[in-house]
């Protein structure tokens, strides 16, 4: 249409002549956009359901319009415009428009064909009813809700009403059907409704079922038709027995073998209906006969007539629903009671089907005396009634009424647990749904942990609100629990996470109940320990140091718990749970406290006596060491400067070489990279041989596998680097001499963030001493040099270089794992890597070392480092820079990405940041020399 318009204005603009074809054109045009707009505005104010039942003809009368349209522009003279802007858009219009075709979508489509479907078959049920108003409520944007489409399809009824005066009879017929139809969903009748309208229809009926028509029957199987076609001889046939007469080759009909002129099949749905109307008349009278046989004392006959209904109602969802009218759920209910375990059993099957699909069916049963108990005694029984009792429960479960009540029934929660370990995998399976749908209600929770199933519980005890997590640690707290289960509790369960989380919740009332908790569990020596190393102690000692006054009975308790995990730490040496439970202290979230007044008493002298006892006492001195590196991580030197001597370090030293307990040996080594930087301290590990230990039993990895400790590893690189200084060269060149530089370089690439930063701090300090290492290279005489090719030098040093005698870190290929470590995203590492680097262009080896980091592109990560979030890094990688800039080459190369980077420097960056930037833009021709930032 916005189209069309644009070109009427574009016609009311130009030159044409007025003549009788463009007027006859453009009055049909404005004839059939009225059309359009009329329609359009008849469309906005209808029914959205009616709208979509009536798509085709809609759409196709917009079709019909577009085409007059298109057929009326062609009638306007175009010859005589002198515009062909204007010619060019009408003619593509009138060809668009003639060939427009619209049509529903995929969607409307299969409303429309199950709409068909259903006026043709005539025999439709509730459900196909209900599938069909589904589908239209979710295409025209119907919430899928009772009150909002049974308001849908009285807005629908109003719109046919109105709408009878403009259509014809048959189409208003149509309409009144596709209503009906809709009518038979749920949502627009009651259940009185129904029953009443059930009532009437079989009190209509009678008593006695008809026998089978012969027209009913096939000739050939001479079964009742379930699918009749007719074919061209006017006999009538079941469908899959003609296809297969004909497949035979047959080409005769069967029962008048006269030979037939075609082997189309048509569908006899006059006869298809008549037999429907004959089985729904036979089933109905069926459902009201088998009543009274129910109530008969004759159980051969009860059970009979069981198999009968069961059939029924697996049959058609329409014989449940008539089931229900007649009465029939009190009747099984009552039935559950019954001394015949296959009466029983019978009884479930049919109120399993009943209930599927059924809310109302679910309460009905809910309400019968005593229904949900003889249902959970059944639990109890025979493996086929106790599943099908099961499979009830869990149906009667989706029901949010029912769920409320299943779990008050005695001993119910006690035997869906005890289902859960059945051998039938789908018994197990539908005890756990069944368990699911019951924890909604926190009761049912507390059943199920007195019942030995806990995942309920420990689900809420870690992620229900406050007043809920209470409850569950008050159960946890209260009830009587095996060895086993506080076992699997702690173990397996996790209740030991959510518990200490509770410690530090600011209502004393959740402490106290997350104490008794654990003073439940903590009896078991196993938990105990566990405990330990999860870290209970420092939060019981918290709580013991903060609540001691104003709460005695809750320090009484905590005083338990402790207690208890004194006792799973017992063995022959009293020292070693003191230890044990001192180092959890340590570990706790007062832990540098605690450490820091640790080592103002002579627990660091204590320590060190206990790392010298004899292997007779090891557990004593496993524990000892552990502790002892606690206090090492945030100690200052003076606390063990006076303590620690060359007894203490060979011991230490013996443990890493010989390791009968890993965490032992790593934190033997840990206790030897947070030594003191001394020097007598260093000297004595040189002379125990400490190098040779470290090196061999983790770096280069002969152990390694034994110890498999990252942290080992990281303490090892980092106690090397005591060795590694510039400032001594013999000791560099013991170290050198192991061939650990390669080993180095491989961490560089393997190792953990924090091995990679200590091993490239020990790469830097040896590539300090290479230039003064580097052997310098042999002068040749003149006329030697015409007949033999002259020795070539290290690229950085010029002289001779090797791993070995000059600890070059070009030579171990260590440049290029620095490099790319610059980009790994630790600040500790990075800033190691650009220091080694930066050794490369020290003073006269600038030119040279340029030369290699621009070969190994290192120049542009360093470049990145002038955005990084640590300023130490930003200032170290500036410095770099305005060292590089120096060269004209490097400049000219790198200017441009250099240039913003620093310009944003200059900008946020602090003073002396700021100085150095404006010195390097300088450099850069960016700022003038007089620039202010100087």
């Amino acid at each position: 249409m916005e189209k069309i318009t644009l070109i009427l204005k574009d016609l009311s603009k130009s030159s044409v002549d007025d003549s009788e074809s463009l007027r006859n054109g453009l009055d049909i045009v404005n004839l059939e956009i009225k059309v359009v707009n009329q329609l359009a505005l008849e469309c906005g104010s209808r029914n959205k359901s009616y709208l979509l039942i009536n798509c085709r003809k809609i759409l196709k009368q917009l079709e019909n319009s577009t085409k007059e349209i298109s057929r009326a522009l062609n009638r306007i003279p175009l010859a005589r415009l002198d515009d062909l802007r204007i010619i060019n858009k009408i003619t593509r219009l009138c060809k668009d428009m003639a060939e427009a075709e619209y049509s529903p979508s995929v969607m409307e489509i299969t409303v429309l064909e199950m709409i068909e479907s259903g006026l043709q078959e005539r025999n439709v049920d509730r459900c196909y009813a209900n599938d069909l108003f589904v589908l239209i409520a979710e295409r025209v944007g119907v919430p899928d809700e009772n009150l909002a489409m049974k308001k849908e399809l009285e807005e629908l009824k109003a719109e046919v009403q109105e709408s009878k005066l403009g259509i014809s009879m048959a189409e208003s017929r149509r309409m009144e059907q596709i209503v009906e139809l809709l009518e038979m969903a749920d949502v627009m009748t009651s259940y009185e409704e129904k029953a009443k309208r059930y009532e009437n229809e079989r009190d209509s009926l009678g008593t006695q079922t008809l026998q089978a028509l012969q027209s009913f029957c096939c000739p050939i199987t001479m079964d009742v038709m379930v699918d009749p076609v007719e074919i061209s001889s006017g006999r009538t046939f079941e469908r899959s027995a003609i296809e297969r007469w004909f497949a035979d080759g047959h080409k005769d009909c069967p029962s008048t073998s006269i030979q037939l002129d075609s082997l189309v099949l048509q569908p006899n749905r006059t006869l298809r209906q008549t037999i429907e109307e004959w089985k729904y008349r036979n089933k109905m009278i069926t459902i009201v006969s088998i009543k009274p046989k129910l109530q008969s004392n004759d159980e051969h006959e009860v059970l009979q007539s069981l198999c009968e209904l069961q059939d029924l109602c697996r049959e058609r969802e329409l014989h449940c629903e008539w089931v229900t009218f007649e009465g029939y759920i009190p009747i099984l209910t009552g039935l559950l009671s019954a001394k015949n375990r296959e009466v029983r059993t019978q009884a479930l099957a049919i109120l399993c089907i009943l209930v599927k699909d059924s809310h109302d069916n679910k309460e009905r049963i809910a309400k019968e005396d005593d229904a949900l108990k003889s249902i959970v005694r059944s639990l109890a029984r025979q493996i086929k009634e106790s599943k099908l009792a099961l499979e009830l429960l869990l149906q009667l479960s989706r029901s949010s009424v029912v769920r409320d009540v299943i779990g008050t029934i005695q001993g119910c929660i006690f035997l869906v647990v005890n289902m859960l370990n059945s051998d039938d995998a789908q018994a197990s399976r539908d005890s756990r749904e069944l368990l699911d749908n019951l924890s909604f209600l926190d009761n049912n929770v507390i059943e199920m942990a007195k019942a030995n199933f806990f995942k309920p519980l420990l689900h809420l005890l870690s992620s229900g609100p406050d007043e809920v997590r209470f409850l569950m640690a008050k159960t946890l707290s209260e009830i009587d629990l095996t060895d086993h289960h506080k076992l699997s509790l702690v173990k397996d369960g996790g209740a030991l996470g959510p518990l200490l989380q509770l410690f530090s919740h600011e209502d004393l009332g959740m402490k106290t109940v997350a104490v008794k908790a654990l003073q439940n569990l903590s009896s078991l020596p196993q938990n105990g320990l566990q405990m330990i190393k999860e870290g209970a102690v420092g939060p019981l000692f918290e709580i013991l140091y903060c609540h001691s006054l104003s709460s005695p009975s809750l320090r009484e308790q905590v005083a338990v718990v402790i207690m208890h995990l004194a006792k799973s730490t017992n063995s022959p040496a009293a020292d070693d749970e003191k230890i044990s439970l001192l180092e959890s202290v340590c570990w706790s979230s007062l832990g540098s406290e605690i450490r820091a007044k640790l080592r103002q008493l002579p627990a660091v002298q204590v320590l060190v006596q206990l790392c010298e006892v004899n292997n007779q006492m090891v557990r004593v001195r496993a524990s000892a060491v552990k502790l002892f590196y606690c206090l090492t991580i945030d100690g200052d030197d003076i606390s063990f400067q006076d303590h620690v001597g060359q007894r203490c370090i060979d011991t230490l030293l013996k443990i890493i070489k010989s390791p009968t307990d890993e965490e032992e040996a790593a934190a033997a080594m840990g206790i030897i990279s947070n030594l003191p930087k001394d020097l007598q301290i260093t000297q004595w590990l040189l002379d125990s041989g400490a190098l040779d230990i470290i090196i061999f039993a983790f770096i280069t990895g002969r152990n390694r596998n034994a110890l498999n400790k990252e942290h080992g590893i990281e303490d090892a690189v980092r106690a090397l680097c005591r060795f590694t200084v510039s400032t001594n060269k013999e000791w560099q060149k013991k170290v050198a001499e192991t061939g650990v530089i390669l080993e180095l370089t491989k961490l560089l690439v393997s190792g953990t963030p924090l091995t990679k930063q200590y091993a490239a701090v020990s790469l830097k300090q040896f590539s300090e001493s290479s230039t003064a290492m580097s052997q310098p290279l042999k002068k040749t005489r003149a006329f030697i040099c015409c007949f033999a090719a002259s020795e070539t030098g290290c690229q950085v040093h010029r002289g001779i270089c090797t791993v070995e005698s000059s600890f070059c870190i070009l030579e171990a290929d260590a440049v290029e794992p620095l490099v790319r470590m610059l980009e790994e995203g630790h600040f500790g590492a990075a800033e190691a890597s650009l220091d080694a680097l930066l050794t490369l262009i020290d003073n006269e080896r600038l030119q040279n070392g340029c030369k290699v980091l621009d070969q190994v592109n290192a120049i542009p990560p360093i470049i990145k480092l002038l955005s990084s979030t640590s300023t130490k890094l930003q200032e170290k990688a500036l410095g770099a820079l305005e060292r590089i800039f120096r060269l004209p080459e490097m400049k000219q190369r790198y200017a441009t990405l250099a240039q913003m980077p620093i310009v944003d420097i200059t900008q946020r960056g602090s003073s002396g940041m700021k100085s150095m930037a404006a010195k390097v833009l300088a450099q850069l021709n960016v700022l003038g020399e007089q620039s202010s930032y100087f």
